[in-house]
């Protein structure tokens, strides 16, 4: 199973040369993990663009992919992540939330970089 955080999502979506490299690593929608707070974030980023139909077109693929919801396992496990690795809150649900379920990370967030079960792929 492969976690596709925020920052991979927007890379891909915005078809930059760092999306490209992201593309490589994406996996199957069957492998894709989703926590709700990267829904959340790119939700977000997308609303910046003013335009409903690319926000819904992102959030049928996302439906795609295993969507995980955050539950108080993974909550709490974040909360340690945070303490650990020095984690902002959304970073650390990410991180709690692939551990929770044996996935790796695909990511272009620096603050995962050294974190184990990490693929970079670097700005």
């Amino acid at each position: 199973m492969r976690l596709v955080d925020t920052s991979s999502w927007i890379e891909w979506l915005t078809d930059s040369d760092v999306g490209r490299r992201v593309g490589d690593h994406l996996p199957a929608p069957e492998m894709c993990l989703v926590p709700t707070i990267v829904q959340m974030e790119v939700a977000k980023w997308s609303s910046r663009l003013d335009d409903e139909t690319a926000l819904e077109r992102i959030l049928a693929l996302m439906r795609t992919c295993h969507v995980v919801p955050l539950d108080t396992e993974i909550a709490l496990a974040a909360a340690g992540a945070c303490r650990t690795h020095r984690l902002a809150t959304a970073d650390a649900v990410v991180f709690a939330t692939a551990q929770a379920h044996g996935a790796d990370i695909l990511t272009c967030d620096a603050h995962f970089a050294e974190l184990p079960g990490v693929i970079f792929v670097p700005k």
